[in-house]
């Protein structure tokens, strides 16, 4: 039996497969409408969501399967001092696959360790969001058809933002990935990703101006500065805003430059970017439920 609780725990080779089942899941929907007839997939969400929690199930759901779980800690039996421990070995009776998201760091890890069926990490605090992580680079890798020798810039929410950290750590064990860290000074990379990038060779800069560096990007990851892991209101209301992306900007860049953002989004990019062709962001909400699918089927060993 195997878990998903980070993008490192597949290997490239493994992820190609399983992009390439994604992409015949794309390709080929009927075919796959059954293959969960029978299966239960349990959405443990400990923390709010919409689009991590709704993906999973209409990946089950189009796959023929069935759904039940809980959307918020306060509607399970955690509200009554139930350990992560012991909810999953409940959940284990009822499901076949489980799909957690939580809080703490760590916290899927320890459902992994105490269960009886497959558990997939869909977000643990500021740590990893590794389901993310592959909807990312299936966007990337259909979209501009390779995962490699490519500049991308990730910006905004440096620090806190797990979506950040786990794709970096994907895309550093792809060749000649150039990455421009944008990013207020309190906001930027923690120095761990540096010092993974100093030891492996990777080319990387760090600015603070956006419009200093879209011009040479292949891609910009734009992300929300995220209230709720700040300590502090007035940091938040200070940079929350600090960068939007816009028409003006856009103009800056390259014409096959691709916009990602695993939202949800607040201000950071302004709606009049959504008609731009080169806006990325609601297809890969599209492919997230894709590589969803390939998933499930993987860890249920069904394909």
């Amino acid at each position: 039996m195997r878990h998903l609780m980070r993008p490192l725990d597949f290997s490239v080779e493994e992820l190609d497969k399983l992009f390439d089942l994604a992409s015949d899941i794309e390709k080929n929907p009927a075919r796959y409408a059954h293959m969960c007839e029978g299966k239960k997939l349990a959405t443990c969400f400990y923390e709010p969501s919409t689009r991590t929690r709704l993906s999973f199930e209409s990946a089950m759901l189009n796959l023929g399967g069935s759904v039940l779980g809980f959307s918020d800690a306060n509607s399970s039996s955690a509200a009554k001092g139930e350990s992560v421990s012991d909810t999953i070995r409940v959940v284990s009776c009822f499901a076949d696959i489980c799909a957690m998201r939580h809080p703490k760091e760590g916290a899927p890890m320890v459902a992994a360790s105490r269960s009886k069926i497959p558990v997939i990490n869909a977000g643990d605090g500021g740590h990893h969001h590794p389901t993310q992580t592959l909807t990312d680079l299936l966007t990337i890798r259909s979209l501009k058809g390779r995962l490699d020798h490519f500049k991308i810039g990730l910006c905004g929410d440096l620090k806190f933002g797990r979506t950040v950290h786990s794709l970096i750590n994907a895309l550093a064990r792809y060749e000649s990935v150039e990455f421009v860290l944008i990013s207020p000074d309190e906001l930027r990379v923690p120095d761990y990703i540096i010092e993974m990038l100093n030891e492996k060779g990777i080319s990387f800069k760090e600015c603070t101006r956006l419009e200093e560096a879209i011009p040479e990007l292949d891609l910009l990851y734009m992300t929300r500065v995220q209230k709720e892991r700040f300590f502090n209101e007035e940091d938040y209301v200070r940079l929350k805003d600090y960068y939007v992306l816009d028409k003006k900007k856009m103009k800056l860049a390259k014409e096959d430059m691709l916009v990602l953002h695993p939202l949800p989004r607040v201000n950071e990019i302004s709606v009049e970017v959504d008609e731009d062709p080169r806006a990325a962001y609601f297809k890969q909400v599209q492919y997230g439920v894709y590589v969803r699918m390939a998933l499930i089927l993987t860890l249920l060993e069904l394909v």
